[in-house]
């Protein structure tokens, strides 16, 4: 468990990442992370977009109903 405080930057407020947390999320300045609130009332913080997911899922639908037309296509 990593102990963050809340800060006041400017108007708003935020937390700052210790470099081990940044490492272990692989990420660095300016990447984008989300915070995603978890199934237990409580939140997760994330490098990876959860909408990537559902657009991929459904990319992968796409692909099975017209896998036919797909590869005529690609020819």
């Amino acid at each position: 468990m990593v102990q963050l405080k809340v800060r006041k930057f400017g108007n708003s407020l935020g937390v700052v990442l210790p470099k081990e947390v940044i490492g272990r999320l692989r990420t660095k300045d300016g990447e984008p992370l989300f915070l995603i609130e978890a199934p237990n009332g409580g939140y997760q913080l994330t490098p990876y977009d959860p909408a990537f997911e559902k657009k991929m899922a459904k990319a992968d639908d796409i692909m099975d109903r017209y896998r036919n037309t797909l590869h005529v296509l690609a020819k």
